[in-house]
């Protein structure tokens, strides 16, 4: 069963994974938040576990960084583990005025300097967004805890250090696009082209306006509200 990037067996994960970047995020979650946590990939170093979380199982496994790590992942794990819903759980640098540091935001869609979309050769521009499911049943979850969950458009980019202004990437706030990241394009066309599910939480790890910023410490082990509106949206799959 096991493919190029994952290790794991037939049926260890479950039908909703939920994908951090970072690895040591995902051993987070799973010492944290899940029960009878198992183990079942390590290769490259991309930890993944399967336990329980409210009587239902879910899984958590890190995507890397960037579309083609995640797109590599998602595609994995939806082609050949049977997983239906990825809920990415990342940090994100805000670009509009109306975001703080530790906002949670789901993106609707996702706007991209990527030439991922490329490769289904389709004759025009493809748009990239979450699946509405997920994405409502993200923001059934977060009212149902009191939290001010933000939806709206996500930048995704392919570099990080990018040899452009800091006002070309600002622009995208002057179309109502609310933070920048890496992974949303390649995580929903993936979705889309195999007929699944996905959605891209994240929490504003730093703001391209203010400059402020949360430290690597805290984007790894604090950013748990997101965390649990994830946690909770696969239980609520479950019974859908």
């Amino acid at each position: 069963m096991a493919t190029p990037h994952i290790n794991a067996k037939d049926n260890d994960f479950a039908k909703t994974v939920l994908m951090p970047g970072d690895p040591l995020r995902a051993k987070f979650i799973a010492e944290t938040f899940l029960e009878d946590a198992v183990q079942v990939n390590s290769v490259r170093g991309i930890l993944g576990y399967t336990g329980t979380y409210k009587g239902t199982r879910v899984s958590v496994m890190a995507s890397g960084m960037g579309c083609p790590s995640i797109g590599i992942y998602s595609y994995e794990l939806f082609s050949f583990y049977g997983v239906e819903n990825i809920i990415r759980v990342g940090s994100a640098g805000a670009i509009s005025e109306k975001l703080k540091l530790r906002d949670i935001v789901a993106g609707m869609g996702s706007n991209t300097n990527s030439n991922f979309a490329a490769q289904y050769k389709m004759p025009g521009t493809l748009a990239p967004t979450a699946d509405y499911t997920l994405l409502s049943t993200a923001v059934e979850a977060a009212k149902e805890r009191g939290i001010d969950m933000k939806v709206g458009n996500l930048l995704c980019s392919d570099t990080f250090y990018d040899d452009g202004s800091m006002e070309e990437t600002l622009k995208w706030g002057k179309m109502g696009t609310l933070a920048v990241e890496m992974e949303s394009t390649a995580l929903y066309l993936t979705a889309a082209k195999l007929n699944k599910r996905a959605l891209c939480l994240v929490t504003i790890s730093d703001h391209l306006v203010t400059g402020e910023a949360t430290t690597a410490e805290e984007r790894q082990n604090t950013f748990t509200q997101m965390m649990e509106i994830a946690l909770d949206t696969a239980v609520k799959m479950e019974k859908k």
